[in-house]
């Protein structure tokens, strides 16, 4: 693997340490840090703190009912084991799709596509793009993630590279390229559809959900 470049942003790394981080993007930055030592040991940093602060705040009465509940959930079986990663997809991924291979659906020019999850915190989808194929030209209604899983894609804000993460908000306008080496293969989440400027990719947008 290339060295990573392009990392998760500290308003993103603590969202999701706190759990406060939408699924789709949370899934995005779960499969990053098991790519990215550095921001894998920026996560468990947080986490330590988070910790400790916990640990200097005062105990607070327990009602009867939710000390029953705690006991009664105990009871239940443990867990499914977690799904483990395979191949260039990481366990997050993995987990998405159900420890299933990807079951991709055209979407014209050999980029193809299959939605992992799609409701009201947004779509997690995964991306097969050609080598030197690009994506339609687009900006954002909201925030975008998208981590390179295979291969690579340049834009507008440079290159990047295997478990590089682009983090897209509504001020950049961009057409991501596939690089030469190989099909670039991402996973991407968003909490808006895209703003395309062509006029075919927004007359196809409501059929293919993006």
């Amino acid at each position: 693997m290339t060295a990573i470049t392009h990392h998760v942003s500290d308003e993103l790394l603590d969202a999701f340490v706190t759990g406060s981080l939408a699924h789709p993007f949370a899934v995005v930055v779960a499969a990053h840090l098991s790519l990215c030592d550095a921001c894998r040991a920026r996560a468990e940093a947080a986490e330590m703190l988070g910790g400790m602060l916990l640990d200097r705040i005062a105990p607070a009465a327990v009602s009867r009912g939710a000390q029953d509940r705690v006991m009664a959930a105990l009871d239940h079986a443990p867990p499914a084991p977690p799904i483990a990663g395979s191949g260039i997809f990481p366990a997050p991924v993995m987990q998405a799709l159900d420890g299933r291979p990807p079951k991709w659906r055209m979407l014209g020019g050999g980029i193809r596509q299959q939605i992992l999850s799609a409701d009201a915190d947004g779509s997690l989808r995964l991306l097969y793009i050609p080598p030197g194929r690009a994506v339609p030209e687009h900006s954002h209604g909201g925030l975008e993630l998208t981590l390179v899983l295979q291969g690579s894609f340049s834009d507008s804000e440079g290159r990047f590279g295997t478990g590089d993460v682009e983090i897209a908000r509504n001020d950049i306008d961009h057409q991501p390229i596939a690089g030469p080496e190989g099909p670039c293969i991402c996973l991407a989440a968003t909490d808006a559809p895209l703003r395309f400027r062509a006029l075919i990719p927004r007359l196809l947008q409501p059929l293919f959900r993006i």
